[in-house]
């Protein structure tokens, strides 16, 4: 089924010293990676921000701007699940900015485990969810401002209130989820040359 995909890249980048989604990683910005994973999930694709001066200019993608009565990383989910309905799609595949080495299966797999009653599926690595990376019926859009005026603010939590259906990834190598927070981080999991340079290859999935 055709859904669309959106780069979640509002988040202020502080313990990077800002500037996340522009800084450069294997020669490209952040930004550039993540929109190569997002268009191979979906052919509809955007980038959620709080203000346009985040991702630079000639981004040449919608860029989703954060609603002003929902903060946090839900303020970048409606946007996309905003994003998704204006485009017909039945799910919004989120994505963060900083994780550069997501399995290419990403949507499909979770695509699988998106069955009736089931409102967002959510992968797994090593025992941690990862709700930034999740799968997101569009739908669940409606219930969002309930949840929100409820006082909570959580994604994972979202998930759990829309009905949550985790993924658990086996993962043989580096985590596939790693997320890159520092300038330490940024230096340390850089690619290396040849033709092991990408931990997805060895990464698979099966449900839980």
């Amino acid at each position: 089924m055709s859904g669309a995909a959106v780069v979640l890249a509002g988040g202020e980048g502080r313990r990077m010293g800002g500037g996340k989604p522009l800084r450069a990683w294997d020669g490209r910005p952040l930004l550039a990676q993540a929109l190569g994973l997002a268009r191979s999930y979906a052919p509809h694709v955007a980038v959620a921000v709080r203000d346009a001066g985040q991702v630079g200019q000639g981004a040449g993608i919608p860029l989703l701007f954060d609603p002003p009565d929902i903060g946090g990383p839900l303020a970048g989910l409606a946007s996309a699940l905003d994003f998704g309905r204006r485009r017909g799609a039945p799910w919004v595949q989120t994505l963060a900015c900083d994780m550069p080495y997501l399995p290419a299966d990403l949507s499909d797999q979770l695509a699988q485990a998106l069955e009736s009653g089931v409102g967002a599926v959510l992968p797994v690595s090593d025992g941690r969810v990862h709700p930034v990376c999740g799968l997101w019926r569009v739908g669940t859009r409606d219930r969002l401002e309930a949840y929100v005026a409820s006082g909570r603010s959580s994604l994972r939590g979202f998930a759990e209130y829309v009905g949550l259906r985790e993924v658990a990834w086996e993962v043989a190598g580096p985590d596939p989820f790693v997320n890159l927070n520092t300038l330490e981080d940024l230096a340390a999991y850089q690619p290396p040359a040849g033709p092991d340079r990408a931990p997805t290859e060895q990464s698979g999935a099966g449900s839980r």
